[in-house]
């Protein structure tokens, strides 16, 4: 009889040396493939209107987006005004800017800019007096959102 006992082997541990890199290109994965979402349309996505000069802004994190558009609700008519999640009135425009402008730096305030992107068939109306409370706070740096492409349509 032996003084020694012969062990038991037991199944090899698992390695998790490679477990680190799965991780991470999980994460990588997720990162590239999400998305940031910006503002739930509580109007129908404005149909942008055709433009043929078409200029990118540069600074997308200094721009303060106004939607124009019909509700979603057919039962309400008319044109509605969205900024960030909530439908405000034209003369609540003045504190959304100031609301901005107060997230911002005081160097960042010059270069903001306002995007308003309305619709085709919105009243111009609605458009000219967003403007109006926009040129009465200085906020004179207005883009007009559009697609590209020529609006003007020629028979041959």
């Amino acid at each position: 009889m032996s003084k020694f006992k012969k062990k038991k082997k037991g199944l090899p541990a698992i390695s998790t040396a490679s477990l680190p890199d799965i991780v991470f290109m999980l994460l990588f994965f997720f990162m590239v493939t999400t998305t940031m979402r910006e503002t739930d349309l509580v109007i129908q996505k404005p149909k942008l209107p055709n433009a043929t000069e078409v200029k990118k802004l540069e600074h997308k994190s200094l721009v303060s987006t106004i939607y124009v558009g019909k509700s979603k609700d057919s039962r309400i008519s008319g044109d509605k005004i969205q900024v960030n999640d909530k439908i405000i009135d034209v003369k609540d425009i003045p504190n959304f800017i100031f609301a901005e402008r107060a997230l911002r730096s005081e160097e960042e305030v010059k270069y903001m800019t306002t995007s308003i992107k309305a619709d085709k068939g919105a009243n111009v109306g609605t458009i000219l007096d967003i403007k109006e409370q926009l040129r009465d706070i200085n906020a004179l740096k207005i883009s007009f959102s559009s697609t590209r492409g020529s609006s003007i349509k020629t028979n041959y």
